[in-house]
């Protein structure tokens, strides 16, 4: 398997009430009875980047996760899930696509965990949300790269490591630990999952790239870095 791959499903629509669990197992079936092998299987998407103007993607809010300026030239929307190891690769190339235009392009990250197969990322995707409630989007961004640079995906994370990495980045770990216990954040996940259902994601990452006027296009997969550079160049002409 190459990096040009994504964790595979394809969920049912979902709304908001309905837990985790429950996407995770409409997401197994989907799966199972689409002809996958494995529920565990990573696919390759043959097309990588293409353009998709009638993407249903909710607009950027200031209630997102965002790195950057919202108004900038370029938008990546990101749905993505802490315990995938095409997502761990993506978030560095994400780093280098930033460092590279700078104000031109703004990341959005939402929260894409799928539960069959990551029966940790549902917790985790809570933990980083209770990051950002004490510490905005700064402690989200710091909190989600230390899990994934802590973590070997695939549920290899121990839940032990969740308030550690919260002390790490100078959060409150008991106000953490309390917001964590809460499951506060669980219905939000859920609205997350469906949203990225509803957008045409059937894996981890998926990426939407949108412009200032309007113009999309998809990324599926951990793609290379020129890849997506030369999507995001092709937008900005």
């Amino acid at each position: 398997m190459n990096q040009n791959q994504t964790h595979s499903e394809q969920p049912s629509a979902l709304t908001i009430p309905l837990a985790i669990v429950v996407a995770g197992l409409l997401i197994a079936g989907a799966i199972y009875f689409g002809g996958s092998k494995s529920p565990n299987m990573a696919v390759t998407n043959p097309n990588g980047t293409q353009n998709a103007e009638n993407v249903d993607v909710p607009a950027v809010s200031d209630k997102d996760h965002i790195l950057g300026d919202k108004n900038a030239a370029v938008v990546l929307v990101e749905y993505s899930d802490f315990e995938c190891p095409f997502c761990k690769v993506f978030n560095t190339t994400v780093h280098r696509l930033m460092d590279t235009y700078g104000s031109k392009l703004a990341v959005v990250y939402r929260q894409f965990p799928i539960a069959q197969l990551h029966s940790k990322a549902p917790k985790e995707a809570e933990a980083s949300e209770c990051a950002a409630e004490q510490g905005g989007n700064t402690a989200f961004f710091k909190f989600a790269d230390k899990v994934f640079e802590t973590t070997n995906s695939n549920d290899s994370l121990d839940p032990a490591q969740l308030p550690i990495i919260a002390g790490q980045i100078g959060l409150d770990v008991a106000k953490f630990n309390s917001c964590l216990s809460s499951g506060k954040y669980t219905n939000k996940i859920a609205a997350d999952v469906a949203a990225a259902a509803k957008a045409g994601a059937q894996g981890t990452p998926y990426s939407i790239l949108i412009t200032k006027d309007g113009k999309k296009a998809t990324v599926s997969g951990a793609q290379p870095f020129e890849v997506v550079k030369a999507q995001i160049d092709g937008l900005l002409k």
